[in-house]
C-alpha cells in the first residue's frame, strides 16, 4: 500500500472548505486501490469558523487529521507544520480555495510513480482574473530573482507540489526561520516535472494576499536566496565615491586654472539630499539582512500548536 498525505494550510476558509473537501474526495475515488490517503488540515489561527468545520469533517472521515495554531503564524509555518507531521510515502500541498485543482492529482501521482520523477510542480500559464499591476510586478519579480540566484525559480509556480518522501525530508532538513517555500523547493533540486494549467479564481471567500503582503513576501524571497542587493549597494557606494572625486577635481580646475568662483548652493543641497537618500537606501538593504540574521539566531519555534487530533 502507498500512502499519500494531502496538506491543506487554512486561514479563514470556512466557506471554501466544504466545497474543497467534496471536490478532493471526488478525485481521490479515482485513484488505484493500493493508494491510501491522509488529509492534514493546518489551521493557521483562523478568526472564523474554519476549525469547527474541519472538526465536523473529521467526525465522519478518519483520514482527516488537523493541527490548529495558537495564532496566525503565516502560510510558511503552516506548510512546515504539515510537512513535519505528514506520514505518507508521497506528500502534496494544496490550497483550500480550489485554485489548486484536485483533478491534477492523478496525473501528478502517475508522473512520480510511472515516470520516476522525484516531484511534480504546477504552474499557471496566465494570471487571468488578477489585477494587471499585480501580474506585472509578479513577472518582474521572477525575472529579477532568477538573475540573482544560482538556480531557477519558475514563473507562475504554485505551492501545489507532489513529492516523494525523500524530497520532503530534504526540505525539512532546511531549518531556517525565514522560509520561502518556492525557493526551498527549487533549492533542493531533484528531478521535477512541471504541469501547466489555466489560472483558476478562488471558489469562495477572499484572498489573504494583498499587494503589500506580496511585496513583503517577494523581499523575503530575495533576501533569503541572494546577497546580490548587498553587492548592488556596495557598487552604488563606489560609484558615488568616484563621482565625488571627479567633481572635486573639476571644482579645483575651475577655481585655480579658470578663475571661476564656486557657486550653486541650490544644486549642492539637491546633491546632498540625493546622496543621503541613497545612503539610507543602502543602509535599509543591510538592515534587511541584519534583521533576518537576528531572527535566525534567536531560534524561536515557527509555530505553537493549540489543538490537534494527531497522536504520536
Amino acid at each position: 500500500m502507498e500512502k499519500i498525505s494531502v496538506i491543506v494550510p487554512c486561514y479563514n476558509e470556512e466557506k471554501a472548505l466544504p466545497l474543497f473537501y467534496e471536490e478532493l474526495n471526488k478525485n481521490i475515488k479515482e485513484f488505484p486501490k493500493k493508494a491510501t490517503f491522509e488529509i492534514l488540515f493546518v489551521n493557521d489561527g483562523s478568526k472564523d469558523n474554519t476549525l469547527n468545520v474541519i472538526k465536523e469533517l473529521a467526525k465522519t472521515d478518519n483520514t482527516i487529521k488537523y493541527i490548529s495554531f495558537s495564532r496566525n503564524f503565516g502560510k510558511e509555518a503552516a506548510i512546515y507544520a504539515g510537512l513535519e507531521n505528514s506520514t505518507g510515502d508521497y506528500v502534496t500541498l494544496m490550497d483550500a480555495d480550489l485554485q489548486d485543482p484536485p483533478a491534477l492529482l492523478k496525473e501528478m501521482y502517475s508522473s512520480v510513480t510511472d515516470e520516476n520523477y522525484d516531484a511534480v510542480g504546477t504552474r499557471r500559464i496566465n494570471r487571468k482574473g488578477e489585477p494587471i499591476i499585480r501580474s506585472f510586478f509578479a513577472k518582474l519579480f521572477y525575472k529579477l530573482i532568477n538573475k540573482m540566484t544560482s538556480f531557477e525559480m519558475v514563473d507562475g509556480a504554485r505551492d501545489y507540489v507532489f513529492m516523494k518522501r525523500n524530497v520532503v525530508d530534504s526540505i525539512l532538513s532546511l531549518k531556517e526561520y525565514n522560509r520561502y517555500s518556492k525557493g526551498l523547493f527549487s533549492f533542493v533540486g531533484f528531478d521535477v516535472k512541471w504541469i501547466d494549467y489555466e489560472n483558476i479564481t478562488r471558489i469562495a471567500g477572499e484572498t489573504k494576499w494583498s499587494f503589500w503582503k506580496l511585496t513583503k513576501y517577494a523581499l523575503e524571497g530575495i533576501t533569503a536566496f541572494s546577497t546580490t542587493p548587498l553587492l548592488i549597494s556596495s557598487a552604488i557606494g563606489l560609484l558615488f565615491c568616484l563621482i565625488s572625486f571627479l567633481l572635486i577635481l573639476i571644482i579645483i580646475f575651475k577655481t585655480l586654472i579658470l578663475g571661476d568662483s564656486t557657486s550653486g548652493w541650490p544644486s549642492l543641497v539637491c546633491i546632498i539630499f540625493m546622496v543621503s537618500g541613497i545612503q539610507m537606501f543602502c543602509l535599509g538593504i543591510i538592515g534587511q539582512y541584519l534583521s533576518k540574521t537576528y531572527l535566525e539566531i534567536k531560534k524561536r519555534p515557527l509555530f505553537f500548536i493549540k489543538d490537534t487530533n494527531i497522536r504520536k
